[in-house]
C-alpha cells in the first residue's frame, strides 16, 4: 500500500488543491486486526474512514448487516449524528486512512460537490436490498418539509457594527454565523466571511485593515438563496448544490423562519432521532419543546414502517420521551423544586413499553420537610403542557394534580403500607402504577428508597402477593373459545381482539407479580423476565416465549393505531381478525397459546385457585 492518500477515489475526486492539502496535514494511516472494532454504540465516533485494504462488516442491529471493501468511505454517517447505531468490525487485516471529524465537516461545508458525492453514495447503498429499512427512512425524509428539520433560530446583527464587535456577539451567544440588517437588506455574515475579512488590503497601502476598522455590512453577502419553510427537503438540498452554498435562509411568507445549513439537513436525513434529542436540548421555550415532541410519532412511523424491531422502536421512543419530560420540568419548575422532588413516569411509559402517546402517568415525590406553595400551579402547568404536546389526560386522574400522586416521600410510604396491607380494591393496581416508576428529573434517590421501603415491607405477605398476581387473570377469554374465533371466517369480521386486555397485559402484570416477590427493580417486561430467569424464578424457555409474544403483541397494536391514525379513527386495543394476514393470525394463535401457558404458571405459583 502506497503511503500517499488516494484523490482519485470517489467523492475526494472533487477537492480542490487547498480541501487536498488539508486532507494530507489531518488523514493518518491505521490498521485494524481480524476481529477488531472499529466502530460500536459504545464508542464516541471520532473519525471517518476511507478503506484502502480488507473488509468491514457492519453486524445486524438497527440495519441488517452489511460488508464494505476497499475504496468505501465508512463511518461518516455515524460521525456526522455522533453515534454508530451498529456494530463493525474487521473481517480481516483493515488498512484505512483515518479522517477527522472537524476535516470532513471543513469539506462537507465548503465543497457542496463532495457533500453532493457523499449523499449520492449514501443513496446507492440505500438502493440495495440489505438497506431497505433505512432506505424508506431516508427517502420518507428527504420528502419531509424544511420546517420539520432543524432550522436554525435568525441571529440578527447591525450592519454597522465592527467586526470584533460581531464577533463578540456571535461568541457570546454560541453561533458560528449571523444574519445582517443593513437598511431594508438582510445579509449573512460567516466565519468564512470573517477569514476573507482579515486578508482585505486597505486602499492604497500594503498592510491589512484592522477589524475593529471593517463594517460587517461591508463582507457580508446580501444574495442570499432562501427555501420556503413548507418546501421539500430535497429541494433545499438541490439549492445548495446548485448555488454553491452551504445554507439557505427558509421563510414563510415574506417572514424568516431561521437558517438551514448544509450539516443540519445531512444530520437530519442520517440519524433523525438525534436531530430530535438535539432539538430538545436546545429549546429555549415550551413552545420550541413542543415542536420536537410533536415530530415523535412522525419517527415512529417512520422506524416501523422501515421494519425496525419494535424493542428498538421502544427503546429510543423512552429515551427520547424521558428527555421531553426533563425538559419540560425545568421550563415550569424552579430550580429548588427541582432539586428537592422527583419527577416520576410510571406504567408503561415507566416501562418503556408505550410507543404511541396515549394517556399520562407521572407522578411527583417530594423531599420530607420540603413546602412550596406554588406546587398545584406547576403541576396544572405540566399536566397541561403534555397535553399539548400529545399525551392526553390520565382518564384515571394519575398525574401530578391529583394530590394521591404528588406528595412527601413519608406520605407515600404511608400510602405503600395501604396499598400492601389495606383492603381497598384499587390498591394492588395502585402499587403496579408506582412500582414501574422511572425518575426523570431531579433526586432520583427519592424514588429508590420508596421502592426500597415496597421491598422490605412486603416479604411474607403471600396474601397481598396472590391478590396482585391474580390482576393477571381478571380478563377471561369470552365463551367462544379464540382457537375457534382465529380458524372461522365469520367470527373473524364480527369479533374484534382486544390486544390489551388478552394479549399484554397478562404479561406484564405476570411478570411484574414475580418481580415484586422477587425485589428485582429493572422496570421493563423484558428485563424483568431475564432478571428472573438468571434468579431460577422462571423457565427460560418460557420468558423467551413471553418476551417474543410480547414483542408481536406490541407490534401488532402498533400497526393497528397507526392504521387507525392515518383513516382518521380513534386510537383503541381493538384488532378485527379480518384486518390481520395469514402470518399475523398464526402468531397470535401461538402467543395466546403462550399467555394461557403463562397464566397456569401462576395460577400455580401464587395458588390462586385457594383464593
Amino acid at each position: 500500500m502506497t503511503a500517499a492518500f488516494d484523490f482519485d477515489v470517489p467523492p475526494f475526486d472533487t477537492l480542490n488543491a487547498a480541501q487536498q492539502a488539508l486532507v494530507r496535514a489531518t488523514a493518518s494511516l491505521v490498521q485494524f486486526a481480524p476481529d477488531d472494532p472499529v466502530l460500536t454504540p459504545e464508542m464516541e465516533p471520532t473519525h471517518a474512514y476511507l478503506l484502502v485494504e480488507g473488509h468491514v462488516r457492519r453486524e445486524a442491529s438497527v440495519l441488517p448487516e452489511a460488508t464494505y471493501g476497499a475504496g468505501t468511505l465508512f463511518g461518516a454517517r455515524a460521525l456526522l449524528s455522533a453515534r454508530a447505531t451498529s456494530t463493525s468490525v474487521a473481517l480481516d487485516v483493515v488498512r484505512a486512512w483515518q479522517i477527522p471529524k472537524a476535516t470532513l465537516q471543513s469539506l462537507l461545508s465548503s465543497n457542496p460537490a463532495f457533500c453532493a458525492a457523499v449523499f449520492a453514495e449514501i443513496a446507492r447503498r440505500l438502493s440495495k436490498q440489505e438497506a431497505r429499512s433505512e432506505q424508506r427512512e431516508f427517502l420518507s425524509l428527504m420528502m419531509s418539509r424544511v420546517r420539520d428539520a432543524y432550522v436554525r433560530k435568525p441571529f440578527y446583527v447591525d450592519g454597522a457594527l465592527d467586526l470584533v464587535t460581531v464577533c463578540a456577539q456571535l461568541a457570546e451567544a454560541g453561533q458560528s454565523n449571523a444574519l445582517v440588517r443593513d437598511g431594508e437588506r438582510i445579509g449573512m455574515f460567516t466565519t468564512t466571511d470573517l477569514r476573507d475579512a482579515l486578508l482585505r488590503r486597505a486602499d492604497g497601502q500594503g498592510g491589512y485593515l484592522p477589524p475593529q476598522a471593517v463594517a460587517v455590512r461591508d463582507v457580508a453577502r446580501f444574495e442570499l438563496v432562501s427555501v420556503n419553510a413548507d418546501g421539500e427537503l430535497f429541494e433545499a438540498l438541490l439549492l445548495m448544490i446548485r448555488h454553491r452554498v452551504h445554507r439557505v435562509l427558509v421563510r414563510d411568507g415574506a417572514g424568516i423562519v431561521g437558517v438551514l445549513s448544509q450539516l443540519d439537513l445531512m444530520s437530519f436525513v442520517s440519524n433523525h432521532s438525534h436531530l430530535i434529542a438535539l432539538q430538545v436540548e436546545q429549546a429555549e421555550s415550551i413552545a420550541d419543546l413542543k415542536a420536537a415532541a410533536l415530530q415523535l410519532e412522525g419517527l415512529v412511523e417512520l422506524l416501523h414502517g422501515g421494519g425496525v424491531k419494535i424493542e428498538v422502536i421502544s427503546s429510543m421512543v423512552r429515551v427520547l420521551n424521558a428527555q421531553v419530560f426533563e425538559r419540560l420540568w425545568s421550563f415550569v419548575a424552579p430550580a429548588e423544586l427541582v432539586a428537592h422532588s422527583c419527577l416520576m413516569v410510571m406504567g408503561s411509559e415507566g416501562r418503556g413499553e408505550q410507543i404511541l402517546k396515549t394517556d399520562q402517568d407521572n407522578a411527583l415525590l417530594l423531599r420530607d420537610g420540603y413546602e412550596f406553595a406554588a406546587l398545584p400551579q406547576v403541576a396544572e402547568a405540566f399536566n397541561r403542557s403534555l397535553i399539548e404536546f400529545g399525551w392526553p389526560r390520565c382518564p384515571g386522574e394519575i398525574m401530578l394534580v391529583n394530590p394521591l400522586w404528588c406528595a412527601p416521600l413519608a406520605t407515600f410510604r404511608e400510602r405503600i403500607r395501604g396499598w400492601i396491607y389495606g383492603h381497598e380494591a384499587d390498591a394492588p393496581m395502585h402499587l403496579a402504577i408506582f412500582m414501574d416508576a422511572a425518575a426523570v428529573a431531579g433526586d432520583a434517590d427519592l424514588l429508590h428508597q420508596a421502592r426500597q421501603f415496597a421491598f422490605e415491607i412486603l416479604p411474607g405477605n403471600d396474601a397481598f402477593l396472590a391478590r396482585f398476581a391474580a390482576a393477571a387473570d381478571q380478563f377471561d377469554e369470552p365463551s367462544v373459545g379464540w382457537w375457534a374465533r382465529l380458524t372461522s371466517p365469520r367470527a373473524r369480521d364480527e369479533l374484534p381482539f382486544d390486544l390489551k386486555k388478552l394479549g399484554t397485559f397478562p404479561i406484564v402484570h405476570g411478570v411484574r407479580a414475580l418481580a415484586l416477590q422477587s425485589q428485582v427493580t429493572h422496570l421493563s417486561t423484558a428485563e424483568r423476565l431475564r432478571a428472573l430467569v438468571e434468579r431460577r424464578r422462571i423457565d427460560a424457555a418460557l420468558a423467551r416465549d413471553l418476551t417474543e409474544a410480547l414483542h408481536f403483541m406490541m407490534g401488532l397494536k402498533l400497526k393497528n393505531n397507526l392504521a387507525q391514525r392515518q383513516a382518521g379513527r380513534a386510537v383503541d386495543n381493538l384488532v378485527r381478525m379480518s384486518g390481520l394476514s395469514t402470518l399475523e393470525r398464526d402468531r397470535l394463535q401461538d402467543a395466546l397459546g403462550i399467555i394461557r401457558r403463562f397464566r397456569q404458571f401462576l395460577q400455580q405459583h401464587f395458588k390462586l385457585g385457594s383464593l
